[in-house]
């Protein structure tokens, strides 16, 4: 089973990946709101801005500090060890 790193130390099952997405769209913000109150939501922004919005074969929805490109360039390599420079910016 492949991981790529979401931030901050945390993983996810590349396998289980459905789609990713940016929040800054109102259909998206009424999911992570549903999510959230459904209790699938899983924040791993450690208080961050959310940058990217991780949909799962589950239907869990996560959220990212780190960039949707830089997600998805980490799913194309199937890694998560790339440098984590963005994680840093504000």
């Amino acid at each position: 089973m492949k991981f790529i790193n979401v931030g901050f130390g945390n993983m996810v099952a590349a396998e289980r990946v459905v789609a990713l997405a940016s929040p800054d769209s109102a259909p998206i913000k009424r999911l992570i709101q549903d999510s959230k109150d459904d209790g699938r939501a899983i924040d791993v922004t450690c208080g961050r801005r959310t940058r990217a919005v991780i949909i799962t074969d589950s239907e869990h929805v996560i959220l990212s500090a780190v960039q949707t490109e830089t997600i998805a360039n980490r799913l194309e390599n199937n890694g998560g060890d790339e440098d984590t420079d963005e994680e840093a910016e504000d």
